[in-house]
C-alpha cells in the first residue's frame, strides 16, 4: 500500500525525479520520504498539493493499451504505466530478464518469448507499441566486435539486425495509434546513414506513420552519460514536438544521489549492504590482483595513445555509460574508496538507481545477471519524460475510438 506522500506525488503527476528537480532535494531523499524514513519537507508537500489541485481530472476512457517488445526488465514500460497505459502483451526472450520483469509487473499474462516465433495474430490489438529492439548490431562496440570476429552487423546480422522488421510487421497489421522505439545513438550513422534511412523509409513511406526522432543523453536525468536515439511515430498527423521535452542541465545530478550513504540513513539490503550503517559489502571491492591488472592495462594503452582504461569516480562525478559487460570487472565505473583502499564496483542496487529505478524495484537474480540487465536497460526517467509529451496526442487519437465503442 502506498503512503500518503506517494499518493500525493502521483496525484500531482510528478515522478520522483521531477519532484527532486523542482524542490532541490535529491531523488534518493524523496525515495527515503516515500519509504517512511524521515519527515518530508513542507516545501515538497506544498508544491505537490498545489500541482494536484491544478491537475485536470482523469477523463473517462483515457486509458490506453500498449505492448512491450524486447522488453528487457521493463524500463520503457514504466514510463507508459505512469501515464495511464495498460500493458496487454510482453515479449522478452532472455529467461533471467523475464524473471526480473515478472517480479516487478503483476500482469495477467506472463512475458512471452522470442518475438520472431510469435505470429501477429497472437498479439492483441493495442494503441501503442513500445520496442527497444536489440542495439548490438548498430552500436560502436558491437560493430567493432563483429568486425574483429569476421561477422556481419547492422541489417546483415541475421540474428539481431533484422528484428526491426518484426516491429514493422506488427505495425503493418495492428496499426496502433502510436509507437516509440529505442536504440543506440550510433544507429543514425551506421553504414553511413543507410541503415537508419531504411528504418525511416519503412516507418513513413511503407507504413504511413508520421515520425520524429531525437538523441537524448540520460545525463539530463541521472548521473550517467548515456546517449540513446528515440523514435516516436503517430498513425495520424499530430502536433507532436520535441520542444515540449523540458530537460534539466547535464550534470545537475551527481553520483552522490545514487551511492549507498553508508551512514545508517538507509536500511541495510543484503547482500549489497550490511550492518546498522548499511555499509557496502566488501565483496564489491576489487581484489589486489584485478586492481593491479586494470592499472597496468590502462597504462599500456595510455602509452600507446589509446583512450582505453578504467573510469574512477567520486560522489561528485557523473559516470560513463553502464554496459552489459560491467559484471566482468566493473572497469567503466569504479567508485573510489580513498588512496589506501582499492576501488569498488557499484552494487546492483546502485546500478538500478543509476538507471532511474526506485528502490522498490525487485532484483531477484544473481549479481552477474543483474549487472547485465541494468547495463542493457534504458534510463527510466528519459522514457517517463517522453511518455508525458506523447500522452496528449495518444489521448487525442484513442479517446474518439473509445467513445464510439462505448456508444
Amino acid at each position: 500500500m502506498i503512503n500518503q506522500f506517494t499518493a500525493l506525488r502521483i496525484r500531482a503527476g510528478l515522478s520522483v525525479d521531477d519532484l527532486a528537480l523542482m524542490t532541490g532535494y535529491s531523488s534518493r531523499q524523496v525515495q527515503r520520504w516515500e519509504a517512511g524514513e524521515g519527515k518530508p519537507r513542507a516545501a515538497a508537500i506544498g508544491l505537490m498539493r498545489s500541482m494536484a489541485e491544478a491537475a485536470p481530472a482523469e477523463q473517462a476512457g483515457s486509458r490506453f493499451n500498449f505492448i512491450d517488445l524486447f522488453a528487457g526488465i521493463g524500463g520503457i514500460r514504466k514510463g507508459f504505466d505512469a501515464i495511464g497505459g495498460h500493458c496487454v502483451f510482453t515479449s522478452e526472450w532472455n529467461k533471467y530478464a523475464q524473471q526480473t520483469y515478472a517480479a516487478n509487473f503483476r500482469d495477467n499474462h506472463p512475458p512471452h518469448g522470442d518475438i520472431t516465433e510469435i505470429g501477429t495474430d497472437e498479439i492483441p490489438d493495442h494503441d501503442v507499441l513500445l520496442a527497444g529492439f536489440p542495439c548490438q548490431p548498430f552500436s560502436i562496440a558491437g560493430v567493432s566486435k563483429k568486425n574483429s570476429l569476421g561477422r556481419k552487423h547492422g541489417f546483415l546480422d541475421e540474428t539481431q539486425g533484422t528484428l526491426f522488421f518484426d516491429v514493422a510487421r506488427i505495425l503493418k497489421v495492428k496499426r496502433p495509434a502510436a509507437f516509440m522505439l529505442e536504440n543506440v545513438k550510433n544507429l543514425t550513422g551506421h553504414d553511413k546513414g543507410r541503415t537508419f534511412q531504411v528504418i525511416l523509409d519503412t516507418l513513413t513511406k511503407e507504413l504511413g506513420y508520421k515520425v520524429w526522432h531525437k538523441v537524448i543523453d540520460a545525463q539530463h536525468f541521472v548521473p550517467q552519460h548515456r546517449e540513446r536515439i528515440i523514435i516516436v511515430g503517430f498513425r495520424e498527423d499530430v502536433p507532436f514536438s520535441w520542444d515540449d521535452l523540458k530537460l534539466a542541465g547535464k550534470g545537475s545530478v551527481r553520483l552522490r544521489s545514487i551511492l549507498h550513504a553508508e551512514d545508517g540513513s538507509e536500511k541495510a539490503e543484503e547482500p549489497y549492504t550490511l550492518g546498522s550503517a548499511a555499509a557496502v559489502n566488501g565483496k564489491y571491492t576489487l581484489s589486489d590482483k584485478l586492481w593491479q591488472y586494470l592499472q597496468g592495462y590502462a597504462a599500456k594503452h595510455k602509452a600507446a595513445g589509446n583512450g582505453f582504461g578504467f573510469g574512477l569516480v567520486t560522489p561528485d562525478d557523473v559516470s560513463r555509460t553502464l554496459s552489459a559487460r560491467y559484471y566482468k570487472d566493473g572497469s567503466e565505473i569504479l567508485v573510489s574508496q580513498g588512496r589506501k583502499k582499492n576501488p569498488r564496483r557499484l552494487t546492483p542496487r546502485e546500478c538500478a538507481r543509476l538507471m532511474g529505478y526506485s528502490d522498490d524495484f525487485r532484483i531477484p537474480v544473481s549479481d552477474t545477471q543483474a549487472y547485465k540487465q541494468f547495463g542493457n536497460s534504458v534510463a527510466v526517467p528519459v522514457f517517463e519524460a517522453v511518455a508525458r509529451i506523447m500522452q496528449p496526442h495518444i489521448r487525442a487519437l484513442v479517446e474518439p475510438v473509445r467513445q464510439r465503442e462505448a456508444a
